[in-house]
């Protein structure tokens, strides 16, 4: 039997526990954010000040082994974070980066990163998709007939 399917709810549901977790920071969070590159962020947030996070979701030790394109996301993040469940193995992880351990429902900040400002131009850009990004969620969900 595959583990595949487990894996996937298992990445799905911490997904929602961090998004969880950003709201209860401030960040305004969304899931599977594409950035410029074409790479989907796992969990990306905005908070007031427009600070931007990324969180890169971890279900398993061979999750974190098997896919190491997470570098690729720090130049768009102030600070980047993985967020793992309470029993994968912290020392995989690189000690630069944020940690946060986290649940289906919620998680915690166990290591903040080192901060790393994005550029003024780049901020701007993200912004604008960030927002495009959550208009047209909003528009398909609302209308998703009138979706061209």
């Amino acid at each position: 039997m595959s583990n595949k399917p487990f894996k996937k709810q298992t990445a799905v549901a911490l997904a929602r526990g961090t998004a969880r977790l950003l709201s209860s920071l401030g960040y305004i969070p969304i899931t599977e954010f594409s950035l410029e590159t074409g790479r989907r962020v796992d969990v990306f947030g905005i908070a007031k000040n427009g600070s931007l996070i990324a969180v890169e979701v971890k279900s398993t030790r061979e999750d974190f082994l098997s896919d190491q394109k997470w570098p690729e996301y720090l130049d768009y993040c102030d600070q980047f974070y993985f967020a793992v469940p309470e029993m994968f193995p912290d020392t995989l992880l690189p000690e630069d980066q944020g940690l946060m351990k986290v649940d289906e429902f919620t998680g915690v900040i166990i290591r903040a990163p080192t901060p790393s400002p994005v550029k003024p131009a780049r901020r701007k850009a993200i912004l604008t998709r960030f927002g495009r990004t959550a208009a047209a969620r909003l528009r398909r969900f609302t209308d998703p007939e009138g979706m061209l």
